[in-house]
C-alpha cells in the first residue's frame, strides 16, 4: 500500500514542502505539496529528486574504527568507547567541534551543549562562518540582528527588489518564484552581479555588472545619488535612526566618477538603479555569498543596511536587508549556539551567558571566552569532532587544510557518507539523515518547520543527537544528556531560547509552512516581519555606519592575470555529498567547468570544452572550459561543488579582520591549456 507522507525538502534554505511516496518502508518517489505556502506545488530539480541519495551504496551503515591505518567495521560499543577515550582529558583549547547546517535544531543544541558542558570549550563552529559571519558583523551594529527580516512569502509586496550578489534563479528557485510574482505586479528588479547570470538575464530590469569586490563603492555611490536628489526618507531617518550626520558628511564629497572606475559600472546606470530603489514605496534587498565572502564582507553588508535605512525600506512586509541562507538549517544551527561567540538564542559568550546556562543546565565551569573561529579551529585544535561538515570541500586553501587534518591527534567524523575528511578519521560514526529521525529546522526566513520520521535509517545508523548523548554517557555525563527523544530536547530548547518559547511540536505541525520566530508565547502567531516598531540594537534605533571601499586582498598581476569567482550551480548542492549521489542531478552536470570570456579564450587559444588548468598561488585544478560572455573579460567562474576539481584548492584564505570570513569570491588565477 502506498503512503503519501508530507515533509520538507532537504536541500536549500527555502523550506519547500513535498510528499514522499512510501511503500513497504521504502521511499518510491516524491510529489510536490500543493498546499504548502512556500512552494505551492512546485519543486526545483533538486527537490524533485530529494530522496535518491538515501539509497546510494556509499551510505555509512556501521561504525568504522581505524586499525593499522585502515578503517574497519566495528560495533557501536567499541566505537563509542574509543571516542570517549580519545576525548577524555583533552584541554579545552585543543578540542574543536565542527557542526552542520543540515542537521536538526535538536542535533545542533545537543552538540553545542556537549562542547560546553563536557569539553568546556567554545571551539564550536559551523558553515555560517564561511557564508554569513559577515552578515552578523554588518547587521548586528546597524539593525541589531543578522537574520532575514521579511518573510519570503511577502517578497511580492515589494515595488523594487535589489538582488545583490546572489544568483537566486539557480540557488533559490522558489524565492525566484516570488520575485516573478512581484515583477508581474510591476516591481522593478535590480541585479548586482559580476556575471551575467540567469538571474540577471531572466529577472533583471537593470543589471549592474560590477567588478568583484567593489560592492561598497557601488552602495556608497547609490546612497550619494539618493542624497543628492533628496530621495532619502527624512521622516524615517529622524524617527528611527542614529548617526545619519556622519554618513551624510561622508557622502557629500563622494566622487561618482571614481566609483565608476572602481566598479566598472557607468554612473548613469547607478543613478537609474538608485532612483528606482529610493522611489519605491516598498523595497527589499536579497543578498548572499557574493556580498559576504570577501575580506570586506562585514562592510559590504553594513553598506546594504545603510541603503535600507536611508530609504526607510525596512521594518514592513516585503522590505529589509535579507540574507539568503543556503543550508536546510543554516539559520537554526546558529539559533542553537553552534558558534564560537554565541550560546543558544544568540546570547553572546561572556559572564551573563555563562551564569544563565550554568543555572539552566545545573553545571559549573562553562567557558566564558570566545572560542576559535572555523579556519583557526581546523588548523590549531589537536582533537576534532566533525559532525556533518567537510572542511576538505568547504574551507579555503584546501591543501593546507589537508595538512592540518593529517596531523591531528584524534579525529572523529560523524556523517551519512564517507566524505573527504573521513579518510583522515580515527573513528567514523554513521548518522541518520533528514527523514530517518524527527526534529525541527529553521529555514531562511526564520520559518520553523517539523520533520517527521518516514523511514528507518540504514544498517546501524543513528540520529546525531542520540550518538552525541551516548558519547556523553560514556564520558560520565549521562545526567545532563539523558534525553529519550527529540521532543525532550526541544522542550529544553524552549526554556533557554526566548525566540522559541512559544513554539511546540504540536503548534508547528498544525501550521502549514511552520511558524516564524521570534514567537514569545504559545498564543503568539510568529513574526513574519522584523523591526516593525524598533530595531534589535540596545537603543532600538537603526545605526548608520560609514564604510569605505577597500580592494580585495589579492588582485590579478602578470603571473596570475585573471580574477577567479566561485559559486553554485542549479543541479548541485554545496560539497556534493547528496547531489553527486543522485543520478538525475549528476547526469545534468557531471563534471567541473570554468566559464571563460570569449576574448580571454581567444587570447589563450582555448575553445569550448577544452581541458584547462586553473592555477593560483595555492594550487591547481583541471576542468573543462565553457566559453561564454556570461563572465566579463578578465574573469573566470568555477562552481565549488566538484570533489575531483575542488575550487577551494584555489581560493584565498585571507580573511575579513572582524568576522574572519575568508575571501572565496576574489583571487588571482591563470588559465593554461587549449589546443
Amino acid at each position: 500500500m502506498l503512503e503519501y507522507v508530507p515533509t520538507t525538502c532537504p536541500y536549500c534554505g527555502s523550506g519547500c514542502g513535498m510528499y514522499l511516496v512510501v511503500k513497504d518502508g521504502r521511499i518510491q518517489g516524491a510529489e510536490p505539496w500543493k498546499e504548502h505556502p512556500v512552494n505551492e506545488g512546485t519543486n526545483c530539480p533538486k527537490g524533485r529528486h530529494a530522496f535518491d541519495f538515501l539509497y546510494h551504496p556509499d551510505r555509512l551503515t556501521h561504525p568504522l574504527v581505524k586499525t593499522k591505518d585502515k578503517l574497519k567495521k566495528a560495533s557501536w560499543e567499541e566505537a563509542l568507547e574509543k571516542v570517549a577515550s580519545g576525548f577524555k582529558g583533552v584541554a579545552p583549547k585543543d578540542f574543536g567541534v565542527l557542526a552542520s547546517g543540515k542537521n536538526t535544531n535538536e542535533d545542533a543544541y545537543v552538540l553545542q551543549k556537549f562542547a560546553r558542558v563536557i569539553m568546556k570549550t567554545n571551539n564550536i563552529e559551523y558553515c555560517a562562518r564561511y557564508c554569513h559571519s559577515a552578515t552578523v558583523a554588518g547587521l548586528l551594529p546597524t539593525v541589531g540582528s543578522g537574520v532575514m527580516e521579511t518573510s519570503q512569502l511577502d517578497i511580492p509586496l515589494a515595488d523594487c527588489i535589489l538582488i545583490f550578489g546572489v544568483n537566486i534563479k539557480e540557488t533559490f528557485p522558489m524565492v525566484t518564484k516570488r520575485v516573478i510574482e512581484a515583477k508581474k505586479k510591476g516591481a522593478k528588479v535590480i541585479v548586482v552581479d559580476p556575471r551575467n547570470t540567469l538571474t540577471a538575464r531572466l529577472l533583471g530590469d537593470i543589471h549592474l555588472q560590477l567588478r568583484s569586490g567593489s560592492d561598497v563603492a557601488l552602495a556608497n555611490a547609490m546612497m550619494a545619488i539618493i542624497l543628492k536628489e533628496s530621495l532619502e526618507n527624512k521622516q524615517f531617518i529622524k524617527e528611527r535612526t542614529a548617526d545619519f550626520d556622519e554618513l551624510k558628511k561622508h557622502l557629500e564629497s563622494f566622487d561618482l566618477s571614481e566609483a565608476e572606475k572602481v566598479t566598472g559600472v557607468p554612473v548613469e546606470k547607478i543613478e537609474k538603479a538608485a532612483t528606482a530603489y529610493a522611489k519605491a514605496k516598498t523595497g527589499t534587498i536579497l543578498y548572499d555569498e557574493g556580498i559576504t565572502q570577501h575580506t570586506s564582507g562585514g562592510d559590504n553588508v553594513a553598506s546594504l543596511a545603510d541603503l535600507a535605512l536611508l530609504t526607510g525600506h525596512i521594518g514592513k512586509p516585503g522590505s529589509g536587508v535579507n540574507p539568503m541562507r543556503g543550508q536546510i538549517n543554516g539559520e537554526g544551527t546558529g539559533d542553537m549556539g553552534c558558534l564560537n561567540v554565541f550560546y543558544p538564542g544568540f546570547k553572546r559568550v561572556g559572564p551573563d551567558a555563562v551564569k544563565f546556562f550554568e543555572d539552566a543546565w545545573q553545571v559549573e565551569g562553562l567557558p566564558g571566552e570566545p572560542g576559535l573561529t572555523l579556519t583557526d579551529l581546523v588548523h590549531k585544535c589537536r582533537v576534532l569532532y566533525a559532525v556533518g561538515m567537510n572542511p576538505m570541500m568547504a574551507s579555503p586553501d584546501v591543501n593546507e587544510i589537508e595538512k592540518s587534518l593529517k596531523a591531528k591527534d584524534f579525529l572523529v567524523v560523524q556523517d551519512i557518507f564517507p566524505t573527504q575528511i573521513a579518510q583522515f578519521a580515527d573513528v567514523v560514526l554513521p548518522a541518520a539523515t533528514w527523514v530517518e529521525r524527527e526534529g525541527v529546522h529553521a529555514w531562511v526566513d526564520r520559518r520553523v518547520q517539523k520533520i517527521n520520521k518516514v523511514i528507518d535509517p540504514p544498517g546501524e545508523a543513528r540520529p546525531d543527537w542520540q550518538i552525541i548523548c551516548q558519547i556523553a554517557e560514556k564520558m560520565g555525563f549521562k545526567k545532563h544528556f539523558d534525553f529519550k527523544s527529540s521532543g525532550e530536547i526541544f522542550e529544553e530548547i524552549r526554556k533557554v531560547v526566548p525566540q522559541y518559547k512559544g513554539l511546540t511540536y504540536e503548534r508547528i505541525e498544525n501550521t502549514a509552512g511552520g511558524i516564524q520566530w521570534p514567537c514569545p508565547s504559545e498564543d503568539h502567531p510568529g513574526t513574519p516581519t522584523m523591526f516593525g516598531q524598533k530595531f534589535g540594537t540596545p537603543d532600538g534605533l537603526g545605526h548608520f555606519k560609514v564604510v569605505n571601499w577597500k580592494p580585495p586582498a589579492e588582485l590579478p598581476d602578470k603571473d596570475f592575470p585573471l580574477t577567479l569567482i566561485t559559486g553554485r550551480n542549479l543541479f548541485h548542492y554545496h560539497s556534493g555529498s547528496m547531489s553527486f549521489r543522485t543520478e538525475a542531478l549528476l547526469s545534468e552536470v557531471p563534471e567541473a567547468y570554468a566559464q571563460i570570456n570569449p576574448e580571454d579564450a581567444a587570447r589563450l587559444e582555448i575553445e569550448n570544452a577544452d581541458p584547462v588548468v586553473l592555477e593560483t598561488r595555492r594550487g591547481k585544478i583541471n576542468v573543462k572550459a565553457r566559453v561564454t560572455d556570461d563572465v566579463p573579460v578578465g574573469t573566470v567562474f568555477v562552481p565549488f561543488h566538484f570533489s575531483k576539481a575542488p575550487a577551494n584548492i584555489l581560493t584565498n584564505p585571507a580573511m575579513d579582520p572582524g568576522c574572519k570570513m575568508p575571501e572565496f569570491k576574489v583571487c588571482a588565477v591563470r588559465v593554461e591549456g587549449g589546443r
